[in-house]
């Protein structure tokens, strides 16, 4: 099983990180080949809105007409048996690299060619924050409503607090292994 992991996170070392990582070993574990991306350091530009409705290609053929990092990151989705997408929580929201690039990919999925290889794969999704933590539950309703949207089959939310972090460690490794078997 290849499972792609995109991570919202700029700091390779960080919360986030530590929580994607924690899944990737509990997905290896269960015998799962992982890929984890970082999206900050990546070109992916916004989107345009291209047509007067707001729309564009996303909608009428479920591809986007910009040209950068985005096409290959959802060629590797599709590529991959199962997807999971961990973010730092800002303001009880996604972090905006990886809300950039979902913003993007739902407006594809409106249409049946931007779902092929996207609608029905196994995802999971990983909210972590620091400060107060508070965040974290509202930022999975907002992550869980995106990916349902693009169609995904989403087994798990995690929320994870500053506070809990070494508890949810454990946890996501579980959740990894867990997720190799389920997703089969």
């Amino acid at each position: 099983m290849k499972t792609f992991i995109l991570s919202g996170s700029r700091n390779p070392k960080g919360q986030t990180a530590r929580a994607a990582e924690a899944l990737a070993e509990g997905l290896k574990s269960g015998g799962a080949a992982v890929q984890i991306v970082y999206l900050a350091p990546m070109r992916i530009e916004r989107c345009r809105q291209c047509d007067e409705a707001g729309w564009g290609l996303c909608r009428k053929e479920g591809r986007c007409v910009i040209e950068d990092d985005l096409a290959g990151l959802v060629e590797k989705m599709r590529g991959a048996d199962a997807v999971a997408f961990a973010t730092p929580v800002y303001f009880g929201d996604i972090a905006e690299s990886l809300k950039t690039l979902l913003d993007r990919l739902r407006r594809t999925c409106m249409n049946e060619a931007g779902k092929r290889g996207i609608a029905g794969k196994p995802a999971i999704g990983v909210c972590v924050a620091g400060g107060g933590g508070g965040g974290a539950p509202n930022c999975c309703v907002i992550l869980e409503r995106i990916l349902g949207i693009c169609g995904l089959n989403i087994l798990d939310m995690v929320p994870v607090r500053r506070q809990n972090l070494d508890m949810k460690v454990e946890v996501l490794r579980a959740t990894g292994k867990w997720m190799a078997g389920a997703a089969l």
